[in-house]
């Protein structure tokens, strides 16, 4: 359960390496009961404790220099309900992982991201999303979870139990509990076309409702170095998945081998959310910008659709939405880029993504979502001491 405690504090960082920490423990637990001990060790020893999947996050939500739980030994498909449209699985289990083990039930997640290394329980925690109009992000889509409380107490949640936990737990960014299981809604395994192409800005936007109308998601990557768009399409499709081996740019397949990509190169994101109607205005403005003041970039603007939702603390919440990402190598100083790219996010009503680089303060992620002191106060009430609350979660705090 614990890897053996050094006479230097063990050094943890996330995947790119840009953000670490000094962990007093870190603990790999693989037992409910393992989870309840590590739960009542940080309580004990007045130490923050934080989850980590795969560490994906650019931001410090998963930094701590005291306990980390590791999930990777807490892993696994509990059960699955294809009649009732829901499975249960260990909050260890990665995205990639989810997708064959659902699959041997008739059975895929509603959508998932670009990437699919994150754990559930991270997925869920910071408000990980798709692409597509009509998919919300997978925080919208759980229907209850088991947690370990600040006290070692093990409950469940959902709409109908502990609602204003579920509603905190759901998005939780770490803060309120050790997420052991996930019940997520579900739906009929399903194949997608996907189709790859390149287009100039101006002539994407020319015909941007009718590409984001046209099929179940549309996106693309705008290359600062050609100016040129890098566009996919995924449509549903009954047709046999097929490499299509004559057609460079085009494949078939089942949803889990098709919506991610494999991403390796190192680098830091920021991805702000932004209401769908001004998200063609403010690709724009990033891209007048860039030109005009970093123009030897060489990593994309992305740019996706998500559909509203009521989650508290969700970048969607309340309202249809457009994501726009940056990214920057990870060698290099992203500070300049980002502030610059979040300074025109502002006059949008930008919301941050809370897994990605960014630079609001307390008050101005207050006035960004409406249930905000709502969403501390519900954490406050469950975890009085801050078991789970790290140093980075509580500069966020209100008032």
């Amino acid at each position: 359960m614990t890897k053996p405690d050094n006479a230097e504090q063990d050094r943890w960082s996330n995947w790119s390496g840009r953000q670490t920490a000094s962990p007093r423990h870190i603990l790999q637990p693989s037992t409910e009961a393992e989870m309840v001990a590590a739960v009542d060790r940080a309580r004990a020893e007045g130490l923050p404790l934080r989850a980590v999947g795969a560490t994906h996050s650019h931001s410090r939500v998963a930094a701590t220099d005291g306990v980390v739980v590791e999930t990777d030994s807490w892993q696994g498909l509990i059960d699955a309900d294809p009649d009732g449209q829901t499975a249960r699985l260990r909050a260890g289990t990665r995205v990639f992982q989810a997708g064959p083990l659902l699959f041997d039930h008739g059975l895929s997640v509603h959508n998932q991201g670009d990437i699919d290394k994150q754990s559930l329980g991270g997925a869920i925690g910071t408000g990980t999303h798709g692409t597509g109009p009509g998919n919300q992000n997978f925080s919208a889509v759980v229907e209850g979870l088991t947690l370990v409380l600040a006290t070692g107490e093990v409950v469940r949640c959902s709409t109908d139990e502990r609602p204003e936990l579920f509603q905190v737990a759901r998005h939780s960014l770490g803060g309120v509990g050790l997420v052991t299981e996930v019940e997520l809604g579900v739906r009929d395994a399903y194949k997608l076309h996907e189709t790859q192409w390149f287009e100039h800005p101006d002539d994407v936007f020319g015909r941007i409702a009718e590409l984001v109308a046209a099929t179940r998601h549309f996106e693309f990557f705008w290359q600062p170095d050609r100016d040129s768009c890098v566009c996919k399409s995924l449509a549903e499709t009954d047709a046999e998945p097929d490499d299509l081996p004559d057609r460079k740019f085009e494949r078939i397949g089942w949803s889990h081998d098709v919506i991610s990509s494999v991403r390796d190169n190192l680098h830091t994101e920021m991805e702000y959310s932004v209401p769908a109607e001004v998200g063609p205005e403010c690709f724009f403005e990033i891209r007048a910008m860039i030109q005009s003041d970093f123009p030897d970039l060489l990593w994309p603007i992305e740019y996706r659709t998500l559909a509203s939702d009521d989650v508290w603390i969700s970048t969607a919440n309340g309202r249809e939405t457009v994501t726009i990402s940056a990214h920057e190598d990870v060698t290099l100083d992203d500070r300049p880029l980002f502030e610059a790219c979040e300074a025109i996010f502002k006059r949008y009503e930008g919301r941050p993504h809370w897994g990605k680089v960014h630079y609001r303060t307390a008050r101005e992620l207050a006035a960004l979502h409406a249930d905000y002191q709502r969403w501390w106060d519900v954490r406050d009430a469950y975890d009085p001491d801050g078991v789970f609350l790290t140093s980075d979660l509580a500069a966020l705090q209100p008032g």
